[in-house]
């Protein structure tokens, strides 16, 4: 998995039956609101979990279906270099980014709809058949449902009918579109209004101005245009521009595509401009006059125009198939330039898919060419925690608030680090810093609980952030399992009752829930319903050794159950050798059986040999010596 894989592949709350109706009606479930996508997702992780094998190859799939849709829109249009562009298309580096980056699903399958119901449509166009039209029109809905760009086609499709026939006609061309318009430019506003109420697309990094807004898009087209007929220097991310209005040079940029406009407006054909036309067109939503979250790091992302770069690659195809010959007549010369072609590509290809292999592997190769790269930061300061180099995560963390410091992740998961090292009052500052930035951050709020309930006097504001953050988010089931700790910890153990059990529903599986609720059970003085958490702990994990204590303990207090206590104690030691306290707990119940004291006294020297200051096993050997 790389970058945000792990928010797409469907979380642990999300794989029931109910949770595939949150992804539909449930809005924020999801990172964004493309409820079919999730559900391929919830599909895809009933099949295969979350071994990555299957996410890639069904990338692989919808990629090649959506070349060869389009070789089929290509001959239905009747141009020539229909299986060039296909394969122009297969092979081009820019688009490893969308198809080796499992979240980017969203790409892939959104394409294969959106081609399938231009291919419908182009049907329709010929036949003017109801069954075609409605075809097309429920295939442009479940595109739209995947990736709501894909509501640029209703405008694709009219630039093709402008291309074949020179104007477009009322009732003909735009009469039939108008309901495709209707249902995807609402769509299209309600996800700009998701990226910015829930993913944060707001902020200074938003705040374009209209200059910049207007000087941008151009900018824009011509980095694509670019990557496209050059493919060098690709990265997961690019630099993230400075607009200045008041820096001449960059007025360059609209003038350069006002002038190559005019050229391609006087050419005698109007296939180039047509294919211009729809690469700008297709591009729109990501030109920046809109703001979406990528934003946020890069104007520019090698996904943005995954299907927009069928506006030149095909067009560029249509002209080497139908001018080399012309150059050179001989049919083996043409194929063999045009299988050059591709080799290079797929080299190419090759070459970019390997920067895929991990994550760290591409963030490394990032910021190779990319130094000021927050989403390289973040993802190594992520790798580099989860390796335990907490010192290499708190740099790269460091280095990612240093360059965005309005972004509320790198606060939270600075403070995460600093946290772990034992500053708390910095891990507090960080929490503080992410809220007030995003003051609806439910992880921030549960990470600061935490922090101040490991802080002298900071359980009452702890309990209160708890409760902000599943009044934000009522299904968090660690803020509920957190919240549980804390009501534990103030002697309120019904509440904590209550509150392991809500996390439960919503996480029944949740090891670790069922310890804590096990704990609770016992301090209520409720043991054979302990007895059952912790057995109910260990059914789902059981190399738990923790559970395994605990559920020493409960059979400890129970009448006839010492033995089975001696069981669960002595597997929980072989899990965790150094776990002292569960030594102990073995050699207090050893010492109660009739001919074991000397097992109870080895277990007690094992846990002075390792802490010799604990006076209360010194008391237990004493007494078991005393054959007390």
């Amino acid at each position: 998995m790389i970058w945000d894989d792990n928010a797409h592949i469907t979380s642990p709350a999300l794989q029931s039956l109910h949770g595939l109706w949150r992804i539909w009606f449930d809005l924020g479930a999801t990172q964004q609101y493309y409820p079919l996508l999730h559900s391929a997702f919830w599909i895809e992780h009933r099949l295969w979990g979350d071994a990555t094998l299957g996410y890639h190859l069904a990338n692989l799939v919808e990629h090649s279906l959506a070349a060869f849709l389009a070789v089929l829109i290509v001959r239905r249009l009747a141009l020539p270099g229909a299986w060039l562009a296909g394969f122009l298309f297969a092979l081009h580096p820019v688009c490893v980014e969308a198809v080796a980056w499992m979240s980017e699903q969203k790409s892939t399958l959104s394409a294969v709809f959106y081609l399938a119901s231009a291919l419908t449509y182009l049907h329709f166009d010929r036949t003017r058949k109801r069954s075609q039209y409605f075809w097309a029109l429920g295939l442009f809905v479940l595109a739209l449902l995947t990736k709501t760009v894909t509501a640029t086609l209703p405008a694709a499709l009219l630039v093709v009918f402008w291309w074949k026939r020179g104007r477009i006609e009322w009732r003909r061309d735009m009469q039939p579109l108008m309901p495709w318009f209707g249902i995807g430019v609402p769509m299209g506003i309600f996800t700009a209004w998701v990226e910015r109420t829930y993913i944060g697309a707001q902020g200074q990094t938003f705040a374009l101005t209209l200059a910049q807004r207007l000087l941008l898009p151009a900018r824009v087209l011509l980095f694509y245009a670019r990557k496209l007929l050059w493919p060098s220097g690709l990265i997961f991310t690019y630099s993230h521009w400075r607009v200045d209005p008041t820096v001449w040079w960059q007025y360059l940029y609209p003038l350069g595509v006002l002038a190559l406009l005019v050229a391609l407006w006087k050419l005698p054909w109007r296939g180039p401009l047509a294919g211009v036309l729809f690469f700008g067109g297709t591009l729109f939503p990501v030109l920046g006059f809109l703001s979406v979250y990528p934003f946020r790091f890069s104007y520019v992302a090698d996904h943005f125009q995954y299907l927009a770069s069928l506006g030149i690659l095909v067009p560029v195809a249509c002209m080497l198939a139908a001018g080399i010959p012309r150059i050179l007549p001989s049919k083996g010369t043409s194929l063999a330039i045009q299988v050059a072609l591709l080799a290079v590509l797929a080299v190419l290809t090759w070459r970019q898919s390997a920067m895929y292999r991990d994550d760290e592997t591409l963030q490394r190769a990032t910021l190779a060419r990319n130094p000021e790269s927050f989403v390289a930061h973040m993802s190594l300061g992520l790798s580099s925690q989860l390796a335990g180099d907490i010192t290499e995560a708190t740099e790269n963390y460091q280095a990612a608030v240093h360059i965005l410091p309005e972004d509320a992740r790198a606060h939270n998961d600075l403070g995460y680090v600093l946290a772990q090292q034992g500053n708390l009052p910095g891990a507090i500052g960080e929490y503080r810093k992410a809220l007030r930035i995003r003051p609806q951050y439910v992880d921030a709020h549960n990470n600061l609980a935490i922090a101040l309930a490991q802080t002298p006097g900071g359980l009452p504001e702890a309990i209160a952030e708890f409760q902000t953050a599943l009044h934000i988010q009522p299904t968090y089931a660690h803020a509920h399992m957190n919240l549980g700790i804390a009501w534990l910890q103030s002697g309120k153990v019904q509440d904590a009752i209550d509150e392991f059990q809500a996390a439960l529903k919503i996480q029944p599986k949740a090891a670790r829930v069922h310890n804590y609720l096990g704990l609770a059970f016992a301090q209520a003085g409720r043991m054979p319903e302990a007895i059952a958490e912790y057995q109910q702990a260990l059914g789902l994990q059981a190399d738990y050794a923790e559970a395994h204590n605990n559920l020493g303990e409960a059979l400890a207090q129970t009448p006839g159950r010492l033995e089975e206590a001696v069981a669960e104690y002595e597997a929980a030691v072989r899990i965790q050798p150094d776990y002292w306290e569960a030594r102990k707990n073995l050699g207090d119940a050893l010492a109660k059986i009739p001919g074991r004291r000397q097992e109870a006294l080895a277990q007690y020297e094992m846990v002075l040999q390792a802490k010799p200051d604990q006076a209360e096993v010194r008391q237990a050997i004493k007494r078991v010596q005393a054959g007390h």
